[in-house]
């Protein structure tokens, strides 16, 4: 059996492990690997991102100073992230890092692999994925199972929430380190708008995959069923949910605009900063990027009525929970323009308290745990 080796001197060996991968465009696991682990490889760290493969994609050895490795991954709901992080641990266990961070609680089962090999482990758990309408019973069942495995062999856990802290120390009696995502702070530009036929101000944005619960249909249920005179933008897809999505669509308008996804990030970050506000329905997933980008960029959010979103709206945010709810909201949002525009500094000011320096440091001094090294006398953070 491997052994754990000896204590590292100087930067750390990091494997951010369980992901897409990186660049980001896909979800909150992915901003993350990409913010974080770029800042860590600036301040000196070797940091190692398992992506998968896609089809037709040349594979860039490194990427904003990580190092990538490319691995397939089974094209099935149930067993793509499996299948991938499996490969990439097997790969671990031979190319041993000091430290390793696994994203989602889902790849508990390849947990005992990198222990055996000595490598300490910190398990992100993410949101309640159990939750997640579009597992069926094995799947929830599955996912349950799944967190009781990470908490008994990860070395430490992650929470991106307070919520989700105390749903573990609720539930599974284990503490976690808190460590948010970060807010970017987003340019307010509108010049790429009218490739679009947008102008700011002139239109309410969602932004999410199309699951039931990021709740897109009862927010485009809840637009249309308002007088909004504003059309509705709408930026998401989802590879697996056909379904939900022709529903969404039938839901619409001739307000609602449907862009699939927008994978140009200036575009995007345009559509933030320019929308009158911002609509948020995501339920089970701690804190949200597509959140945080909207608060980064001062936008009004309406958000879905739950701990996650409140805890990170605070007061800037206005809450529903049914469509009808939100569908005052959105006439609100338009009728009283100087209320809306003080939304959006508030709104503002609470994402100046998600930084992603400060979220580096939290997961560098956590690496440095894992590893058995302490954190320098003087931390010198790369420009």
């Amino acid at each position: 059996m491997f052994q754990r080796r000896n204590a590292p001197s100087g930067p750390l060996d990091i494997a951010l492990i369980g992901t897409r991968g990186v660049p980001a465009h896909y979800g909150g696991f992915e901003t993350c690997v990409e913010e974080v682990g770029a800042r860590l490889a600036g301040r000196g760290h070797k940091v190692t991102v398992y992506c998968r493969n896609q089809d037709g994609v040349e594979r860039a050895p490194e990427y904003r100073g990580m190092h990538l490795v490319h691995l397939p991954a089974m094209r099935r709901r149930s067993l793509e992230t499996l299948s991938h992080t499996g490969l990439s641990v097997a790969h671990q266990v031979f190319h041993a890092a000091d430290a390793a961070v696994v994203f989602n609680c889902a790849n508990a089962p390849w947990l005992p692999l990198l222990r055996m090999r000595g490598i300490p482990v910190a398990t992100h758990v993410d949101g309640l994925e159990w939750k997640r309408a579009k597992w069926g019973g094995n799947g929830r069942r599955y996912y349950q199972m799944a967190e009781k495995l990470s908490v008994r062999w990860s070395d430490a856990l992650i929470a991106d929430a307070q919520g989700i802290a105390d749903y573990y120390r609720e539930t599974h009696h284990a503490d976690t380190d808190l460590i948010t995502y970060g807010a970017p702070v987003v340019a307010q530009r509108s010049d790429r708008l009218a490739e679009l036929g947008l102008e700011r101000d002139g239109f309410h944005l969602v932004v999410a995959r199309f699951e039931p619960e990021n709740h897109v249909a009862e927010i485009v249920q809840g637009y249309t069923r308002s007088a909004a005179t504003k059309p509705l933008i709408v930026v998401g897809s989802a590879p697996y949910a056909h379904e939900y999505t022709k529903r969404v669509h039938e839901l619409g308008d001739r307000r609602v605009h449907f862009l699939g996804g927008v994978w140009d990030q200036e575009l995007l970050d345009q559509l933030y900063a320019g929308a009158t506000s911002y609509l948020h329905g995501h339920s089970v997933g701690g804190t949200n990027p597509s959140l945080l980008r909207a608060i980064g960029a001062g936008t009004a959010t309406n958000a879905f009525d739950v701990v996650f979103n409140r805890e990170v709206l605070r007061e800037s945010g206005r809450y529903f929970s049914t469509a009808d709810e939100l569908s005052r909201l959105i006439e609100r949002t338009e009728n009283r323009p100087a209320e809306t525009a003080q939304r959006g500094s508030q709104a503002l000011d609470r994402a100046r308290s998600y930084d992603w320096e400060t979220v580096t440091d939290g997961y560098e001094a956590l690496c440095h745990r894992l590893a058995g090294v302490p954190m320098p006398a003087l931390a010198v953070r790369a420009a």
